[in-house]
């Protein structure tokens, strides 16, 4: 009896260790963001960070690898590859896309995308973080290949999949880190021309 008592426990054993990861997670990113703000990227140093949030600095890096990644590492991803695959399957894989990432969009709230707009800046104005954001695109062009993979039944690896995923982020990318800085601010505008350029993509990119 005792231990299957222990053991109906462990669910919920495990499901409070993941909130606390999850929440020890945010309050990390939420105190860098607003010493960010208040004192800039370089002058913040992880332990400052780390002493906001109540943790060490080695918890810190259990959460994220390095400063840089705090900065691009949010919750839009995993929204918009949730929503992705939500989408009904007859619907062909870059209109799920397009689909998806309207979605993901529409969860945003004011304070996300004030967040955002933050994060942004700072991947076009600190070359580490924008030498980073290379890294991170494509480990999600790998997640988008993976989504895709699993769709249309085909492996990750196919050439064709891996395809559709770099050109999908071959457009997000050109829209978020490439152009003048008044077309760079997060926002509507920045959402419809990604959609805009994806539109191009699904229809063959006419020209």
């Amino acid at each position: 009896m005792t231990a299957f008592t222990e053991h109906q426990g462990l669910p919920e054993q495990q499901g409070l260790r993941e909130r606390k990861k999850a929440r020890t997670r945010a309050s990390l990113r939420e105190h860098a963001l607003r010493l960010f703000r208040e004192q800039g990227y370089q002058a913040t140093t992880v332990e400052q960070i780390a002493a906001a949030a109540e943790v060490s600095p080695s918890t810190f890096f259990r959460y994220y690898p390095t400063k840089e990644d705090l900065v691009l590492q949010d919750e839009f991803d995993a929204r918009v590859f949730e929503a992705f695959e939500r989408q009904p399957l007859d619907v062909p894989p870059i209109t799920a896309i397009r689909a998806a990432m309207q979605a993901g969009f529409a969860t945003l709230t004011p304070a996300e995308l004030d967040e955002l707009a933050l994060t942004s800046a700072l991947t076009h104005e600190v070359p580490e973080i924008r030498a980073r954001s290379l890294e991170e695109f494509n480990r999600t062009i790998r997640r988008m290949a993976e989504s895709v993979a699993k769709r249309t039944g085909r492996s990750a690896d196919d050439v064709a999949v891996r395809a559709l995923a770099g050109a999908v982020f071959g457009v997000i990318m050109t829209v978020s880190l490439f152009g003048e800085p008044g077309e760079l601010s997060v926002g509507p505008e920045m959402f419809e021309r990604m959609d805009a350029g994806l539109a191009l993509l699904e229809a063959g990119l006419p020209l």
